[in-house]
């Protein structure tokens, strides 16, 4: 399968939720104004949020009193092409800069596949022909490290850890001057699945980012926000918490797996202007992929 069909595989539920709604507010008629309000009602549905959508309608509007918009198929291409343009700003495919090791620190809540999509993101890496070490920065819970370790093993990557219930940003320290004495290109720090509401614990992620920020300057280069698409509008609100606490510099949405409401990446890119780095539609390796704007926005309305 290509990677347009996965993406439109796991938008699914969201394109035939905007699709029988955008159908049935113009029942084959010329469209007219109480048609809006049914588009309207299907992107706040979707997760779009009120904000994004109302500046969707808005232009759809605009065009249609310019004698733009008269079909279903009008509507479509014009939200395709509204909803990429949207998009096109936080396309934006994760570079290795000219720093080495490229410290590369992961957040997110629990049960998001926080340690999934390290080792897929460490996969692509090694594939390329980087080296690529892993620091166990969760050390409160036993089954976390074990967990990195199992999957750094199948990809025979090392992994910094210590014992449970350790200082994580210990941890994170120990990681960054090891990779920077081997000479290690990038390295991935995982931390605890941290709730966004729990001031107390955001505290432990600042000091982790100024640790590994005192023994190399710069670091971490990448603090990367991975969260579950299943969450739909929750996920904004953890990612504005984050983003205001951590200054985040990309995210990374997994589970778009057909069950997703999709809509809520609009607000993300149209509110937080938060550089989405990749999608995950699915279990196996390759199905972690570079997020596309032009992809995505196909895939909501074709």
């Amino acid at each position: 399968m290509g990677i347009f069909d996965k993406i439109k595989n796991g938008l699914a539920r969201t394109r035939d939720q905007l699709a029988t709604k955008i159908e049935w507010a113009v029942k084959g008629q010329p469209v007219d104004e109480d048609a809006f309000d049914e588009i309207e009602e299907a992107l706040i549905l979707s997760d779009a949020g009120i904000e994004t959508t109302e500046i969707l309608v808005g232009a759809l509007k605009e065009r249609w009193k310019r004698g733009q918009i008269k079909t279903t198929d009008d509507i479509k291409s014009f939200m395709i092409e509204e909803v990429g343009n949207l998009l096109m700003p936080v396309e934006a495919p994760m570079v290795i800069n000219k720093h080495k090791p490229f410290v590369l620190l992961t957040l997110g809540v629990n049960g998001v596949g926080k340690t999934t999509t390290i080792a897929k993101i460490a996969r692509t890496y090694k594939e390329s022909g980087k080296s690529v070490l892993l620091g166990a920065c969760d050390t409160f819970r036993a089954a976390a490290v074990e967990q990195l370790e199992e999957w750094a093993k199948r990809l025979s990557i090392d992994v910094v850890k210590h014992k449970e219930g350790s200082d994580p940003a210990a941890v994170a320290y120990d990681a960054t001057k090891a990779a920077k004495a081997r000479g290690i290109d990038v390295l991935i720090l995982d931390t605890a699945g941290r709730l966004h509401t729990k001031a107390n614990l955001m505290e432990e992620m600042k000091k982790i980012k100024r640790v590994v920020g005192k023994e190399m300057d710069g670091a971490p280069h990448e603090t990367l926000l991975i969260v579950d698409a299943t969450n739909g509008q929750n996920v904004i609100a953890q990612a504005r918490t984050f983003n205001e606490a951590l200054n985040i510099t990309g995210i990374v949405i997994t589970k778009l797996d057909g069950t997703a409401k999709g809509g809520f990446i609009l607000p993300i890119a149209h509110l937080l202007k938060i550089p989405i780095r990749y999608v995950g539609v699915g279990e196996q390796f390759d199905d972690l992929i570079p997020f596309s704007a032009k992809d995505f926005s196909k895939a909501l309305f074709e």
